[in-house]
Protein backbone atom coordinates (compact mmCIF):
# COMPACT_ATOMS: atom_id res chain seq x y z
CA UNK A 1 0.00 0.00 0.00
CA UNK A 2 2.98 2.25 0.93
CA UNK A 3 4.92 1.36 -2.56
CA UNK A 4 1.53 2.02 -4.28
CA UNK A 5 1.30 4.91 -3.14
CA UNK A 6 4.73 6.43 -3.57
CA UNK A 7 4.70 5.17 -7.24
CA UNK A 8 1.60 7.29 -7.68
CA UNK A 9 3.14 10.45 -5.89
CA UNK A 10 5.93 9.86 -8.58
CA UNK A 11 4.16 9.27 -11.59
CA UNK A 12 1.30 11.90 -11.08
CA UNK A 13 4.69 14.15 -10.61
CA UNK A 14 6.01 13.44 -13.86
CA UNK A 15 2.94 13.64 -15.95
CA UNK A 16 2.65 17.12 -14.40
CA UNK A 17 6.04 17.80 -15.43
CA UNK A 18 5.54 16.67 -18.97
CA UNK A 19 2.44 18.78 -19.41
CA UNK A 20 4.53 21.60 -17.97
CA UNK A 21 7.48 21.02 -20.36
CA UNK A 22 5.34 20.39 -23.50
CA UNK A 23 3.60 23.98 -22.97
CA UNK A 24 6.56 25.42 -22.43
CA UNK A 25 7.96 24.27 -25.73
CA UNK A 26 4.06 25.65 -27.31
CA UNK A 27 5.22 28.73 -25.90
CA UNK A 28 8.24 29.18 -27.57
CA UNK A 29 7.65 27.60 -30.79
CA UNK A 30 6.27 31.09 -32.17
CA UNK A 31 8.96 33.03 -30.35
CA UNK A 32 12.00 30.51 -32.24
CA UNK A 33 9.85 30.64 -35.71
CA UNK A 34 9.88 34.77 -35.61
CA UNK A 35 13.17 35.40 -34.17
CA UNK A 36 14.33 32.51 -37.12
CA UNK A 37 12.77 33.99 -39.88
CA UNK A 38 13.72 37.47 -39.00
CA UNK A 39 17.10 36.48 -38.95
CA UNK A 40 16.64 34.46 -41.95
CA UNK A 41 15.12 37.10 -43.94
CA UNK A 42 17.59 40.03 -42.46
CA UNK A 43 21.22 38.08 -42.62
CA UNK A 44 22.34 39.13 -46.20
CA UNK A 45 21.36 42.75 -45.79
CA UNK A 46 24.10 42.87 -42.71
CA UNK A 47 27.14 44.18 -43.91
CA UNK A 48 29.75 46.84 -42.48
CA UNK A 49 28.49 50.12 -44.53
CA UNK A 50 24.91 48.68 -43.39
CA UNK A 51 26.10 49.84 -39.79
CA UNK A 52 27.90 53.00 -40.76
CA UNK A 53 26.06 54.58 -44.10
CA UNK A 54 23.24 56.83 -44.59
CA UNK A 55 20.00 55.64 -46.44
CA UNK A 56 20.24 56.18 -50.27
CA UNK A 57 17.70 58.25 -52.67
CA UNK A 58 15.02 56.21 -53.83
CA UNK A 59 15.58 53.25 -56.12
CA UNK A 60 19.55 53.15 -55.26
CA UNK A 61 20.85 50.45 -53.69
CA UNK A 62 23.53 50.57 -51.36
CA UNK A 63 23.50 52.65 -48.15
CA UNK A 64 22.40 51.44 -44.60
CA UNK A 65 20.86 52.76 -41.47
CA UNK A 66 23.47 53.89 -39.45
CA UNK A 67 21.81 56.99 -38.43
CA UNK A 68 19.05 55.34 -37.09
CA UNK A 69 20.39 53.45 -35.02
CA UNK A 70 22.51 55.98 -33.26
CA UNK A 71 18.94 57.50 -33.66
CA UNK A 72 17.76 54.57 -31.26
CA UNK A 73 20.10 54.84 -28.71
CA UNK A 74 19.27 58.34 -28.59
CA UNK A 75 15.63 58.28 -28.22
CA UNK A 76 15.79 55.35 -25.95
CA UNK A 77 18.52 57.19 -23.99
CA UNK A 78 16.09 60.46 -23.56
CA UNK A 79 12.89 58.10 -22.46
CA UNK A 80 15.25 56.33 -19.40
CA UNK A 81 16.69 59.48 -18.59
CA UNK A 82 13.38 60.96 -17.71
CA UNK A 83 10.89 57.15 -17.52
CA UNK A 84 13.07 55.47 -15.15
CA UNK A 85 13.56 57.86 -11.95
CA UNK A 86 10.12 58.92 -12.11
CA UNK A 87 8.91 55.04 -12.48
CA UNK A 88 11.25 53.86 -9.97
CA UNK A 89 10.35 56.80 -7.60
CA UNK A 90 7.02 56.59 -7.59
CA UNK A 91 6.76 52.74 -7.33
CA UNK A 92 9.16 53.06 -3.85
CA UNK A 93 6.48 55.50 -2.52
CA UNK A 94 3.46 53.81 -3.36
CA UNK A 95 5.30 50.89 -2.13
CA UNK A 96 7.51 51.77 0.89
CA UNK A 97 5.17 55.02 2.43
CA UNK A 98 2.15 53.26 1.98
CA UNK A 99 0.20 56.30 1.86
CA UNK A 100 -3.92 56.11 1.59
CA UNK A 101 -6.35 59.11 0.25
CA UNK A 102 -7.18 60.59 -2.64
CA UNK A 103 -3.71 61.34 -4.24
CA UNK A 104 -2.44 57.62 -4.42
CA UNK A 105 -5.37 56.16 -5.73
CA UNK A 106 -5.33 58.64 -8.41
CA UNK A 107 -1.87 58.05 -8.82
CA UNK A 108 -2.43 53.91 -9.28
CA UNK A 109 -5.00 54.98 -11.18
CA UNK A 110 -3.59 56.71 -13.60
CA UNK A 111 -0.30 54.28 -13.86
CA UNK A 112 -3.13 51.51 -15.09
CA UNK A 113 -4.95 53.74 -17.11
CA UNK A 114 -1.39 54.58 -18.71
CA UNK A 115 -0.75 50.75 -19.08
CA UNK A 116 -3.57 50.08 -21.34
CA UNK A 117 -3.46 53.02 -23.49
CA UNK A 118 -2.86 52.22 -27.44
CA UNK A 119 0.40 53.86 -28.07
CA UNK A 120 -1.11 55.79 -30.74
CA UNK A 121 -2.52 57.93 -28.53
CA UNK A 122 0.18 58.73 -26.65
CA UNK A 123 1.77 60.13 -29.74
CA UNK A 124 -1.06 62.12 -30.21
CA UNK A 125 -0.88 63.26 -26.68
CA UNK A 126 3.11 64.23 -27.34
CA UNK A 127 1.98 65.73 -30.54
CA UNK A 128 -0.23 68.01 -29.26
CA UNK A 129 2.20 69.00 -25.77
CA UNK A 130 5.72 68.93 -27.29
CA UNK A 131 5.55 69.45 -30.75
CA UNK A 132 2.52 71.68 -32.01
CA UNK A 133 3.69 74.24 -28.97
CA UNK A 134 7.16 74.61 -30.66
CA UNK A 135 6.27 74.08 -33.93
CA UNK A 136 8.88 71.38 -35.15
CA UNK A 137 9.15 67.55 -34.52
CA UNK A 138 12.33 66.58 -32.56
CA UNK A 139 14.53 64.18 -30.72
CA UNK A 140 13.54 65.68 -27.56
CA UNK A 141 9.62 65.39 -27.95
CA UNK A 142 10.21 61.47 -29.18
CA UNK A 143 12.23 60.57 -26.31
CA UNK A 144 9.37 62.07 -24.08
CA UNK A 145 6.87 60.63 -25.89
CA UNK A 146 8.50 57.09 -25.52
CA UNK A 147 8.82 57.76 -21.34
CA UNK A 148 5.27 58.02 -20.84
CA UNK A 149 5.14 54.51 -22.23
CA UNK A 150 8.23 53.38 -19.92
CA UNK A 151 6.67 55.18 -16.75
CA UNK A 152 3.68 52.82 -15.62
CA UNK A 153 5.69 49.53 -16.97
CA UNK A 154 8.38 50.43 -14.56
CA UNK A 155 6.24 51.62 -11.70
CA UNK A 156 4.42 48.69 -11.55
CA UNK A 157 6.75 45.96 -12.62
CA UNK A 158 9.25 47.89 -9.92
CA UNK A 159 6.02 48.23 -6.84
CA UNK A 160 5.37 44.52 -7.17
CA UNK A 161 9.29 43.49 -6.88
CA UNK A 162 9.66 46.18 -4.08
CA UNK A 163 6.44 43.84 -2.14
CA UNK A 164 8.55 40.64 -2.36
CA UNK A 165 10.98 41.79 0.06
CA UNK A 166 10.17 40.61 3.44
CA UNK A 167 8.28 43.49 6.23
CA UNK A 168 10.84 41.16 8.40
CA UNK A 169 13.84 42.38 6.70
CA UNK A 170 12.08 46.02 6.58
CA UNK A 171 11.63 46.01 11.04
CA UNK A 172 14.77 44.96 11.66
CA UNK A 173 15.78 47.83 10.38
CA UNK A 174 14.28 50.12 12.08
CA UNK A 175 15.21 48.19 15.60
CA UNK A 176 18.85 48.87 14.91
CA UNK A 177 17.81 52.49 15.03
CA UNK A 178 18.13 53.26 10.63
CA UNK A 179 15.84 55.52 9.34
CA UNK A 180 13.14 55.01 6.93
CA UNK A 181 14.75 56.17 3.18
CA UNK A 182 18.31 54.76 4.46
CA UNK A 183 16.64 51.19 4.69
CA UNK A 184 14.94 51.84 1.26
CA UNK A 185 18.27 52.87 -0.36
CA UNK A 186 20.84 50.30 1.24
CA UNK A 187 18.76 47.64 2.25
CA UNK A 188 15.00 47.59 0.39
CA UNK A 189 16.74 48.24 -3.41
CA UNK A 190 19.66 46.56 -3.18
CA UNK A 191 17.63 43.14 -2.13
CA UNK A 192 15.23 43.92 -5.14
CA UNK A 193 18.04 45.15 -7.66
CA UNK A 194 17.89 42.19 -10.08
CA UNK A 195 14.27 42.46 -10.52
CA UNK A 196 13.87 46.10 -11.17
CA UNK A 197 16.67 46.12 -13.61
CA UNK A 198 14.10 43.12 -15.34
CA UNK A 199 11.55 45.43 -15.08
CA UNK A 200 13.52 48.09 -16.71
CA UNK A 201 14.99 46.20 -19.36
CA UNK A 202 11.14 45.80 -20.25
CA UNK A 203 10.31 48.89 -19.87
CA UNK A 204 13.72 49.62 -22.12
CA UNK A 205 12.48 47.21 -24.82
CA UNK A 206 8.87 48.05 -25.21
CA UNK A 207 9.44 51.64 -25.93
CA UNK A 208 12.87 50.50 -28.57
CA UNK A 209 10.45 48.61 -30.80
CA UNK A 210 7.21 51.57 -30.94
CA UNK A 211 6.94 53.02 -34.34
CA UNK A 212 3.23 55.42 -33.29
CA UNK A 213 4.80 57.82 -31.43
CA UNK A 214 7.96 58.20 -33.18
CA UNK A 215 5.59 58.95 -36.60
CA UNK A 216 3.92 62.29 -34.55
CA UNK A 217 7.05 63.50 -32.35
CA UNK A 218 10.72 62.11 -33.88
CA UNK A 219 9.02 62.14 -37.71
CA UNK A 220 12.24 60.85 -39.15
CA UNK A 221 14.97 62.07 -41.06
CA UNK A 222 17.23 60.57 -43.61
CA UNK A 223 20.29 62.48 -42.61
CA UNK A 224 22.73 62.62 -39.15
CA UNK A 225 20.92 64.66 -36.73
CA UNK A 226 22.80 66.62 -34.90
CA UNK A 227 20.50 68.81 -32.62
CA UNK A 228 17.91 67.12 -30.06
CA UNK A 229 15.58 69.58 -31.39
CA UNK A 230 15.43 69.07 -35.13
CA UNK A 231 13.71 65.36 -36.50
CA UNK A 232 15.74 62.01 -35.87
CA UNK A 233 15.69 58.86 -37.60
CA UNK A 234 14.86 55.12 -35.47
CA UNK A 235 15.15 52.00 -36.70
CA UNK A 236 11.45 51.33 -35.85
CA UNK A 237 10.35 54.28 -38.08
CA UNK A 238 13.07 52.84 -40.66
CA UNK A 239 11.40 49.60 -40.95
CA UNK A 240 7.88 50.88 -41.32
CA UNK A 241 9.07 53.38 -44.22
CA UNK A 242 11.06 50.76 -46.29
CA UNK A 243 8.23 47.80 -45.27
CA UNK A 244 5.65 49.70 -47.26
CA UNK A 245 7.75 50.30 -49.92
CA UNK A 246 7.78 48.88 -53.43
CA UNK A 247 11.89 48.25 -53.88
CA UNK A 248 13.16 45.32 -52.97
CA UNK A 249 16.23 46.79 -51.76
CA UNK A 250 14.57 48.50 -48.95
CA UNK A 251 12.80 45.47 -48.32
CA UNK A 252 15.14 43.46 -47.49
CA UNK A 253 16.67 46.72 -45.39
CA UNK A 254 13.44 46.54 -43.25
CA UNK A 255 14.35 43.08 -42.65
CA UNK A 256 17.96 43.82 -41.89
CA UNK A 257 16.73 46.56 -39.18
CA UNK A 258 14.21 44.31 -37.81
CA UNK A 259 16.87 41.96 -36.98
CA UNK A 260 19.64 44.65 -35.67
CA UNK A 261 16.24 46.00 -32.97
CA UNK A 262 16.25 42.42 -31.89
CA UNK A 263 20.25 42.01 -31.24
CA UNK A 264 19.88 46.03 -29.90
CA UNK A 265 17.34 44.77 -26.74
CA UNK A 266 19.45 41.34 -26.18
CA UNK A 267 22.36 43.02 -25.94
CA UNK A 268 20.98 45.59 -23.58
CA UNK A 269 19.33 42.59 -21.44
CA UNK A 270 22.46 40.96 -21.86
CA UNK A 271 24.76 43.44 -20.79
CA UNK A 272 22.01 44.76 -17.24
CA UNK A 273 22.43 41.17 -16.05
CA UNK A 274 26.12 40.99 -16.37
CA UNK A 275 26.14 44.19 -14.58
CA UNK A 276 24.43 42.89 -11.69
CA UNK A 277 25.36 39.40 -11.55
CA UNK A 278 26.70 38.71 -8.04
CA UNK A 279 26.66 41.92 -6.92
CA UNK A 280 23.52 41.79 -5.46
CA UNK A 281 21.84 39.04 -4.02
CA UNK A 282 18.24 38.84 -4.05
CA UNK A 283 17.28 37.83 -0.31
CA UNK A 284 13.18 37.66 -1.57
Amino acid sequence: MRHSSLRMRKTTNWVMMGIVVLFTLLALIPLISILSYIVMKGYPAINWDFFTKLPTAVGETGGGIGNAIVGTLILVAISAVVGLPIGIFAAIYLNEYKPTGMFSSTVRFVVDVLLGIPSIVIGIFAYMAFVRPFGQFSALSGGLALSLLMIPIVTRSTEEILRLVPDSIREGAYALGIGKWKTILWIVIPSSLKGIITGVMLGVARVAGETAPLLLTAFGNHFWSKSLHEPIASLPAQIYEYAKSPYDDWIQKAWGAAMVLILLVFILNLLARLLTRGRFKNVT
